[in-house]
């Protein structure tokens, strides 16, 4: 009789947990649908960034570099400038279409679809609960694991979606099959390895924006180091100790290995099993970080004071996070002799006479430098965007219901805005100086701070354009990093393209003179200073005159 009763247990036990299974993920697929219908849209500029990027490499190679001495040409401006590979990576061959795509495409388009995957996980699960979608969502039938499931599902597809539109687009446009498909699912593989940073992020954070940021800034710290080890020929074993490596090590077009990407799959499995875990131990609403409880009393002296405090946890992180870069960049400005004395091609143009060793370091000093303002422009568009949050959550409401002028409170904002970027240039500048100038290549100390001094208006200029946007026209905030990826893509990716100097133009980087030449051309910081008088007198003026967000 007790034998009896044991065998039909089992299969009753069995039914048991699998009802559990089941129940934890209910709802998973229909709330999938929904985000692809709904929240797809957001991934598609993503994808549009990545086919983009890989496609044009294709199509225009064959007309800027149509000559074998063309191409010889790039190799030996690129190997000049060794700071490009801070963001690209190894050039392996640019004499062909699809070695060329995979120098330009490779890292930059895998970050481009990571960073979407990111903002799509953290969107779609602590973004939910912050607006309270997710409560509603819960009242439901929906599984615990389910919304995390849904989440990570979207980033997964979106990933993968954007590996064949850019492997299928980049082939139409001339490219190699074999090199375009390996492209394509190095985009891929890297989305979901971004895509399963952020739930384990979305687990740990006290709120949707503590947890972009660390994912982000994980994203961000693993790119710039693997340019970093990259650039300065370390070891080989520091590529596979960092996961954004091993895209990189697929090679298309010049080795075409597939296997790297396996360790991808392997390291997004591991996470999201780690990302689940967390899920079921943390409550709702909450992360494994708590935020810290503000003052029993206290009292915040006039606007500018509030935005200091809104913004004084963002303060010491990118305070860290461009203290790492002075050190990082000092360093590699250290070793540009080494480097450039490593490249054939540069050697050659040295011994030619086409330009001296002095010019060359200058203009590598010029571009770190650069980059270095591009990445400060990223807070202080941030701080912009953050006005308009609050305004969303109806905090800025009652804050003119007081004796508090709009203007007041917008140029208070914008201020900071303003500010800490200059400070966080100045940070990285003062430490790349002193590194510089310590290492005998030709660079004193003024000169490299005094670079890192005529940079900060060109940074200006970038967030001011969000200013205005935010000012004027809030419901278009995305244009708000338009002067970000313009400055990127110009100062970066227009020299590659032999973009004409008028397009160029258009990045406020562009504009700031390399102050050790002989006669530094600086007019142009004074016009891009009166851009920016603009863009701010526009930001003020919308946002005194607009409506709030109801």
């Amino acid at each position: 009789m007790s034998a009896v009763r044991t065998t039909r247990s089992r299969p009753a036990h069995a039914l048991e947990q699998r009802a559990a299974g089941d129940s934890a993920l209910t709802g998973a697929g229909p709330l999938l649908r929904t985000l692809v219908r709904h929240e797809g849209r957001l991934f598609a500029p993503w994808v549009l960034l990545a086919t983009v990027l890989s496609s044009s490499s294709v199509l225009v190679y064959p007309y800027i570099f149509p000559t074998a001495r063309d191409r010889a040409g790039l190799a030996a401006a690129i190997g000049a400038n060794p700071a490009l590979g801070l963001i690209f990576g190894p050039a392996r061959d640019l004499g062909t279409v699809d070695g060329f795509n995979a120098w330009r495409s490779l890292a930059l388009g895998g970050f481009l679809v990571g960073l979407g995957a990111i903002l799509a996980v953290t969107r779609a699960t602590r973004g939910q609960e912050d607006s309270g979608q997710a409560e509603l969502l819960a009242s439901g039938v929906l599984g615990r694991y389910s919304r995390l499931l849904a989440a990570v599902g979207l980033a997964l597809v979106g990933s993968l979606v954007a590996g064949i539109v850019a492997a299928l687009v980049t082939v139409l446009s001339g490219g190699g099959w074999d090199a375009s498909l390996l492209l394509g699912a190095s985009f891929t593989a890297t989305g979901w390895m971004c895509a399963a940073i952020a739930a384990v992020a979305a687990q740990i954070g006290s709120d949707a924006r503590t947890a972009n940021s660390m994912a982000v800034g994980t994203l961000g710290t693993l790119f710039l180091l693997r340019g970093f080890l990259t650039s300065t020929k370390a070891p080989e074993w520091t590529v596979w100790a960092n996961p954004l490596g091993w895209p990189a090590e697929t090679r298309p077009a010049t080795g075409n290995h597939w296997w790297p990407l396996t360790l991808a799959v392997v390291l997004t499995v591991v996470m999201l099993v780690v990302a689940f875990a967390l899920q079921g131990r943390r409550d709702f609403g909450q992360g494994a970080i708590s935020p810290r409880p503000g003052p029993a009393r206290g009292r915040l002296h006039g606007t500018w004071a509030l935005a200091i405090r809104l913004n004084r946890g963002s303060f010491l992180t990118w305070t860290i996070a461009f203290l790492a870069l002075g050190f990082m960049f000092g360093y590699f400005t250290r070793s540009i002799s080494d480097i450039l004395g490593s490249e054939s091609a540069v050697t050659q143009i040295l011994a030619a006479g086409a330009t001296t060793h002095e010019a060359l370091v200058a203009a590598f000093l010029h571009t770190v430098l650069g980059l270095v303002g591009i990445i400060a422009a990223v807070p202080g568009v941030q701080t912009m965007l953050r006005v308009r949050s609050e305004e969303l959550e109806e905090r800025v409401e009652p804050i003119m219901a007081a004796a508090v002028r709009r203007q007041r409170y917008y140029a208070s904002n914008m201020a900071v805005a303003l500010l800490a970027p200059a400070v966080y240039v100045l940070i990285a500048g003062t430490i790349i100086a002193l590194l510089a100038s310590s290492a005998g290549i030709g660079i004193g100390f003024g000169d490299g701070l005094l670079q890192a001094v005529a940079t900060v208006p060109a940074v200006w200029t970038v967030i001011s354009l969000s200013a205005a946007v935010v000012g004027a026209r809030p419901l278009v905030s995305l244009v708000a990093w338009a002067g970000v990826l313009a400055s990127f893509g110009l100062t970066l990716l227009g020299p590659s393209f032999k973009l004409p100097n008028w397009a160029l133009a258009v990045s406020p980087f562009w504009h700031v003179p390399i102050v050790s030449a002989p006669e530094p051309d600086r007019i142009g910081v004074v016009y891009i200073s009166l851009v920016t008088l603009v863009f701010l007198g526009v930001g003020i003026a919308g946002f005194r005159r607009r409506d709030l967000a109801r």
